[in-house]
């Protein structure tokens, strides 16, 4: 692929499960404005696919676990030994889980805010030299409106969410002075693998649909680039309206 307008040339991003749905796209947008990519997943032939489609040059497959800490250091070397820094993390790995406090399982619980916070967490923990490294550095994590508001039925998975909000607000107030910027990202309802099988309605949405992932990316590739360079610690809901209030109410 080749630049269109190279809003984020020279730039590297190490995405989390970059393998499919929206890393996917979030990979693909970022080579189609400049920058190179390293797509980490367990995926490993999907992740190794995607990167032989973007090309050698511009794209790489690491297997990561985003659970172990040697497996994101593995990642981040392997970024930084390919394409000689680090500018841009995107927290996007998760899992979905169901269930309520009384429903959900305590392996449930562990296992969801294991991939879905604590995968965030290390990391940032293992990258942070690497972008302190790059003077202009960005931080993605791919949160939910499930982080933003309740979700009936979701314990464990709300709670993540929510917990990558509180992560990504005070690793801003932290990494700010670094030149680091750090935002959290609450897609509504998108169409990926990972939602495929969920019977939805849309009435809730103001828009009266679910997103493509691409629209997704193209805010990814905005908190990415420069453009964006005085946002950080922002909660940013993609959501076609679904949190802007109640739209099944009707009126009396």
């Amino acid at each position: 692929m080749s630049a269109t307008t190279g809003r984020v040339a020279g730039r590297v991003a190490l995405i989390s499960g970059g393998a499919r749905g929206m890393g996917e796209a979030h990979a693909r947008a970022l080579v189609a404005e400049g920058a190179s990519v390293v797509i980490g997943d367990v995926l490993e032939e999907d992740g190794a696919r995607v990167a032989a489609e973007l090309g050698a040059q511009r794209a790489l497959f690491v297997h990561l676990d985003v659970t172990d800490e040697e497996s994101w250091r593995h990642a981040v070397a392997a970024t930084v030994d390919r394409f000689g820094h680090l500018d841009v993390l995107i927290n996007n790995a998760g899992i979905f889980s169901r269930g309520s406090v009384a429903e959900a399982t305590v392996a449930d619980w562990r296992r969801t805010i294991d991939i879905d916070l604590t995968g965030n967490f290390i990391g940032m923990h293992t990258a942070v030299e690497a972008l302190k490294a790059s003077g202009s550095a960005s931080v993605i994590n791919i949160s939910s409106i499930a982080g933003l508001t309740g979700f009936k039925n979701r314990a464990a998975y709300s709670a993540a969410k929510w917990g990558v909000q509180g992560l990504t607000k005070t690793s801003a107030l932290d990494l700010g002075p670094f030149g680091i910027r750090v935002n959290s990202v609450h897609p509504g309802s998108v169409r990926t693998p990972l939602t495929a099988g969920l019977q939805r309605g849309f009435g809730q949405i103001p828009l009266g649909r679910d997103a493509a992932p691409e629209e997704i990316s193209e805010l990814i590739v905005f908190l990415a680039s420069d453009e964006s360079r005085f946002i950080t610690g922002a909660s940013i809901a993609i959501d076609g309206g679904e949190t802007a209030g109640n739209n099944l109410r009707q009126d009396a």
